[in-house]
């Protein structure tokens, strides 16, 4: 990564990143990522959810461009649209491969579905961090590593008070860390899933 996505990308970007924030949603994807494509009772058969809840979030999806559709007949199948979803979910693997030490889930090309815990933590983790300012600080932090809030203010242009109340939102939540230096405060992004969807955001979308 070399160059911040511009603000209009990294709007669409994050109406997607906010759109997968769901549990459902998410386990759709990854059911999709294994599968392949799939109908819409196939899906719910497979995620063991109500037909008109997947049929609902798939039309979300849709529209958000994470998914598209494929008529075979009367059949309508639902795919993932490109390799970003996918790519989050080979981020997820093997980030919950380090921290359980399931070697499984590490090795190359691995499918298989992860816990629904942890999916339904990674959702509610996402929905913390989709928003246009925190994705932009937690790009600028991903691109350019530790920074105070001066260089993050210069480097993407949100207002000072706002990257302040971010920034310790984000800690809060384990999102950053911070390092005292004389009388400055520098951040730096820590490692899980919102670097990751950040990485994968960023490779998607430059």
């Amino acid at each position: 990564m070399q160059k911040h996505l511009s603000v209009e990308t990294m709007e669409k970007a994050v109406r997607g990143v906010y759109d997968i924030g769901h549990p459902v949603r998410l386990r759709i994807l990854e059911f999709l990522d294994v599968n392949g494509a799939s109908s819409v009772s196939a899906i719910a058969d497979g995620i063991g959810e109500d037909r008109l809840v997947v049929s609902q979030s798939l039309k979300k999806m849709r529209d958000a461009d994470l998914v598209k559709t494929r008529r075979k007949g009367v059949f309508i199948y639902y795919m993932l649209n490109g390799d970003y979803p996918a790519s989050l979910f080979v981020c997820a693997r093997k980030l919950y491969g380090y921290m359980t030490d399931d070697f499984s889930y590490l090795a190359d090309g691995c499918k298989k579905i992860l816990p629904r815990d942890f999916t339904t933590m990674t959702a509610n983790h996402i929905k913390l961090f989709a928003h246009i300012d925190k994705m932009r600080i937690l790009e600028c932090l991903t691109l350019f590593g530790e920074c105070c809030v001066s260089d993050i203010v210069e480097k993407t242009g949100v207002e000072q008070i706002k990257v302040s109340q971010y920034l310790k939102r984000m800690r809060d939540c384990g999102f950053v860390t911070t390092r005292k230096q004389g009388r400055f405060v520098y951040y730096s992004v820590t490692n899980g899933i919102h670097k990751t969807i950040v990485k994968c955001v960023h490779r998607h979308f430059a």
